[in-house]
């Protein structure tokens, strides 16, 4: 097991000589945002739950602890990672998974990665241990840095341990498929999400919108009823590959991109194969388009876009920031890391 003391040894050496660190942890998010180069700092060796107890919905994890070992040991008390999070690989970690940010199908109705971070132990770019919030809900004063540290892909600091809130695993699953187009689909899942229904998923693509809902057995059996369509008999295989990106619609050699727009966003002007997620508020599409349409596209409907796989990894793959939000940016990356040394260039080029 990687200790905290080697950590910080290297991100101190480094930073002493201006070596770009590459934070590795299982490898299977390396795709996610520009590429870096430099010494690689493994976090993998860094596992193992820390804590877990489940009457208080907490558990504390290191950061390089694989994710499937984090979910067996969730469900063997009846419990889950609300937050749905995609694997990508076998190898998926903890830490990859909340320096990505990245949260599944449930994400709209449970909430995101962040919405479930409580705290994290960390080292920044000058080899500093730094403590961010704890193992309990409560209000604090100030900003609330753990939260920062969640998406900002490796670039402020490396995380070590991780602690996050839990919930209990839903007592059914159900999920309905509905034949309709993508604006009906939209329109629909914004009607019903002001509606208490237990709703845990919504996509659409091919003309078919499938809906997922989680409860009670009694309360998904009424909505159900109240919703109609065909019930799909394996509620849980389906989603699997929506998170993974298993599905046939993943499996293009066009560029792909990820659009977050608000939900009730009509359907965009872009040609291109779509398909929609999280009840209109992430959307999918693989395009040959140049990545300027797209990003000034979904920059106008409210939102932003980022290439997540294929196309011109050199270019914009990210929406460009107006430049007092590249400033903020910058300065955020010069307290944490002065010396530019933790994956420099993953997100933004300039820094």
């Amino acid at each position: 097991m990687n200790d905290v003391q080697t950590i910080q040894n290297q991100v101190r050496a480094a930073a002493a000589d201006g070596t770009a660190l590459v934070v590795q942890g299982g490898g299977s998010k390396s795709f996610c945002g520009h590429t870096v180069s430099g010494v690689p700092l493994p976090t993998g060796g860094y596992r193992g739950i820390i804590d877990y107890t489940p009457s208080e919905l907490v558990i504390s994890a290191r950061a390089g602890t694989p994710l499937t070992e984090l979910e067996a040991a969730l469900a063997e008390q009846g419990q889950m990672l609300a937050f749905e999070p995609p694997h990508f690989g076998a190898q998926a970690t903890l830490g990859g998974t909340i320096a990505c940010g990245l949260s599944g199908p449930r994400r709209p109705y449970t909430g995101a990665a962040r919405d479930f971070v409580l705290g994290v132990n960390c080292v920044n770019g000058k080899g500093d241990l730094l403590r961010f919030g704890g193992r309990v809900m409560k209000n604090v004063a100030g900003y609330d840095l753990s939260r920062l540290l969640t998406g900002s892909f490796g670039t402020l600091a490396v995380l070590l341990d991780v602690h996050l809130k839990v919930l209990p695993l839903p007592e059914q699953d159900a999920t309905l498929l509905l034949p309709c187009a993508a604006a009906e689909a939209i329109a629909r899942c914004n009607q019903w999400a002001g509606k208490p229904l237990p709703l845990s998923g919504a996509c659409h693509f091919d003309n078919q919108l499938v809906i997922r809902l989680s409860g009670s057995t009694r309360g998904v059996s009424a909505a159900a009823r109240t919703l109609g369509g065909e019930r799909l008999d394996d509620s849980t295989l389906f989603w699997h590959h929506l998170r993974e990106h298993t599905l046939p619609f993943f499996d293009t050699a066009l560029p792909l991109w990820r659009l977050s727009l608000p939900p009730a966003t009509a359907p965009l002007a872009l040609n291109g194969e779509w398909l929609t997620d999280w009840g209109g508020a992430q959307r999918w599409l693989a395009t040959e388009l140049p990545a300027d349409r797209v990003h000034t596209t979904a920059r106008t409907a409210g939102g932003h876009a980022t290439l997540w796989r294929g196309g011109d990894r050199d270019g914009n793959i990210f929406t460009p920031l107006p430049p007092a939000l590249l400033a903020l940016h910058r300065r955020l990356k010069e307290a944490f890391d002065p010396a530019g040394i933790l994956n420099p260039g993953r997100l933004y080029s300039a820094f």
